[in-house]
């Protein structure tokens, strides 16, 4: 690790406006807010500031002029920024400017499953932050909301890549241990905050504010949290989960979980990276009556695992996740010219649930994080601790290798600070790295290759396999999936 690399930085978009000069000795004051307001927090709706006018109607008039002015300044500013639109997945084109397809941004996007969480990512995009700021914090938005997929119980792998400085990091929750029988130590806050301590530029407790309030004040249901419910039954994650008779909550229900906003709230004030599972152990602790592990989790970033290929430099996490096995096949096809995986793995007609959760951010100067994790299997140990409202893996020690885990990042061109970058990641089957080795073999000869092996499926697909897309090409960031309707993605 290189302790000289530092966050990817963004400025902040300010909306200006015209300040009325009242009279000619008086310090002209300026004003900015944000151009897209933060919906996790509270707006203060006294901040407007009062002025008064000279009696004289001229001055009036003029200041009145020059506000109108301000005003149209301020909507061309905000349509030249390329707009931004609350439909999922798209941009409304701005007018007397080139639009794009959607998926495509000016400046960056993130991809995931659930439209809540990209959401949250995109606004964390917009108020400063970058691409660490956006993916953890929708990571913690998915442990809210996709608790059958993810949680703070879940075991999280990470691949990180820095344009700024050309350097790829690979995340990992340390070796998996057990706090109870067939009980996983949760390891999932000091994993998020140290990649964030590391590479974030927003403040942790900004992260937290949305997760935070989903917890506390409710969210609806997705098709994929409501499917998961259908078929897992209820039993042990009452009253959470349930309606009053017992039943599950179905799509559209409203769930709440004050518990785990409690633990949120308690993370947000940690100062180091060992603090968020400090002050949840403690409670699961003494909800299981067990005695305090001897032993902390132990996430860790370091350098990922490449390999240099003809058409440019791979990059992975290490075992014990997939990666080495993602590499050897990709070695084997692109190196030594083997067939390709043809045709691509049937991975999104599995049956069983997904037993990962997957997300993407990625700018437009090719910096990109990759995010996949884990409960072991749908709702984890089906273990639903009272006092933290948190699911517990059972993912311990012996437990078989991470071959869900497998991200990959490709640079086409590594002495080209301008040359494509795209990242892959996959969830929902054991055979993710014959997937994602397809992708990249089918994107490396070329769009009609693409065209005739880029599987299909119907929107039914959506809650089984996903594969998740990213890539920065000419100043322009890009996200798509496959199934291409099942994972909602945001930018600006």
């Amino acid at each position: 690790m290189d302790p000289t690399i530092g966050p990817v930085r963004y400025q902040k978009l300010l909306m200006w406006e015209t300040s009325l000069e009242m009279e000619e000795e008086e310090e002209e004051e300026e004003t900015s807010e944000p151009l897209v307001p933060n919906p996790w927090r509270l707006q203060d709706s006294s901040g407007n500031k009062s002025c008064g006018l000279p009696g004289a109607w001229p001055r009036l008039a003029a200041a009145l002029l020059l506000l109108a002015i301000g005003g149209s300044l301020a909507v061309w500013q905000l349509q030249t920024k390329g707009g931004w639109t609350g439909n999922l997945g798209s941009v409304a084109p701005p007018p007397n400017r080139h639009s794009h397809s959607p998926g495509i941004y000016h400046h960056g996007a993130i991809i995931s499953p659930a439209a809540t969480c990209s959401d949250l990512g995109r606004e964390l995009l917009v108020a400063g932050g970058n691409v660490v700021d956006a993916g953890v914090g929708a990571a913690l938005c998915l442990a809210v909301v996709h608790p059958h997929a993810t949680g703070l119980g879940a075991t999280f792998w990470g691949l990180f890549y820095n344009s700024s400085s050309g350097n790829s990091t690979a995340l990992t929750s340390g070796p998996a241990q057990t706090l109870a029988s067939s009980l996983a130590l949760p390891t999932a806050l000091p994993t998020l905050h140290l990649i964030h301590a590391h590479f974030g530029r927003l403040p942790w407790p900004r992260l937290l504010v949305g997760p935070t309030a989903l917890a506390q004040e409710g969210f609806l249901v997705d098709t994929p949290l409501a499917k998961a419910l259908a078929a897992q039954g209820t039993e042990g994650l009452c009253p959470l989960f349930c309606h009053a008779d017992g039943s599950p909550l179905g799509h559209g229900a409203r769930a709440t979980n004050p518990k785990l906003a409690a633990v949120l709230h308690k993370a947000a004030l940690a100062s180091t990276s060992d603090l968020p599972g400090d002050a949840l152990l403690s409670l699961l602790v003494r909800d299981l009556g067990v005695e305090a592990p001897s032993a902390r989790p132990s996430p860790t970033l370091k350098p990922a695992m490449q390999l240099h290929v003809p058409q440019g430099i791979l990059f992975t996490t290490p075992s014990p996740s997939a990666g080495p096995e993602l590499l050897a096949q990709l070695e084997t096809t692109l190196v030594s010219g083997a067939p390709s995986p043809d045709p691509c793995p049937p991975f999104l007609q599995t049956a069983t649930a997904p037993a990962s959760s997957i997300l993407a951010t990625v700018d437009n100067s090719g910096s990109m994080l990759l995010l996949t994790s884990s409960l072991n299997s749908s709702f984890g140990s089906g273990h639903l601790s009272p006092s933290t409202g948190v699911l517990l893996s059972n993912w311990v020690a012996g437990s078989a290798t991470s071959t869900w885990a497998c991200p990959l990042i490709f640079h086409a061109g590594p002495d080209d600070t301008e040359a494509e970058m795209l990242g892959w990641v996959a969830s929902g089957t054991p055979d993710v790295a014959r997937a994602i080795t397809c992708a990249l073999v089918s994107h490396l000869a070329g769009p009609q290759s693409q065209a005739q092996q880029e599987p299909t499926e119907s929107p039914r697909a959506c809650g089984q396999g996903i594969l998740l897309r990213v890539s920065a090409h000419a100043e322009h960031a890009h996200v798509s999936s496959v199934p291409s309707g099942c994972s909602p993605f945001q930018g600006f």
